[in-house]
């Protein structure tokens, strides 16, 4: 990947971010049926929804570099076969955190929330993998799954603990969908690269 390609997968990245965060701020302030005082206030807001957009964006990016990392150094330590058993476990055991671990060890009283919330990342997960797979080829599946599912808890463990189901759907759209952009799009920038 050269630099142009980054700064493609960058920009495009932030784009995307900044407008889910700005569509899914706008539902979620259309269904509480809240309105705005003046224009400026209408403003204010927009600015705070694209502001929160391009940041979770770039925690996407820097989730997603990571995920880029760790891969390789994966399959430096471990055999291929290995590496997706192990891909496997740890996308497990993010999922079992979400949903059951939070709730038994620390108290938390997420209860069904948390338990729809796996079940929403569980099934973009598998429709993400789907597509990656098809586009690429069938090893491609687990390596995507893991990173969407595992990737995507790991970011959000911050608005995880505040339990705000408005905080948790601002953040989980962009970021989802940012992680899957870049997991849908790596194969297409390395192969225009190489």
């Amino acid at each position: 990947m050269n630099l142009k390609r980054w700064l493609y997968l960058f920009w495009t990245t932030l784009a995307i971010g900044a407008l889910c965060s700005l569509i899914a701020g706008e539902i979620l302030k259309l269904s509480q049926g809240g309105g705005f005082k003046d224009t400026a206030d209408f403003f204010i807001y927009v600015g705070i929804l694209l502001g929160v957009g391009i940041m979770v964006s770039v925690y996407s990016q820097m989730g997603f570099f990571a995920y880029l990392m760790m891969n390789y150094m994966g399959t430096g330590v471990f055999s291929r076969r290995t590496w997706q058993y192990v891909q496997l476990f740890l996308t497990a055991l993010a999922l079992l955190e979400l949903m059951f671990f939070r709730i038994f060890v620390s108290g938390d009283n997420g209860g069904i929330s948390d338990i729809l919330l796996g079940i929403l990342i569980l099934a973009v997960a598998v429709v993400v993998s789907y597509f990656k797979a098809r586009a690429t080829n069938a090893s491609a599946w687990i390596p995507t799954l893991f990173y969407m599912i595992a990737g995507t808890i790991v970011e959000m463990v911050g608005v995880l603990k505040i339990q705000v189901s408005f905080a948790t759907t601002l953040i989980l759209v962009p970021l989802i969908a940012c992680n899957a952009y870049q997991i849908l799009l790596l194969h297409r920038i390395v192969k225009r690269s190489s």
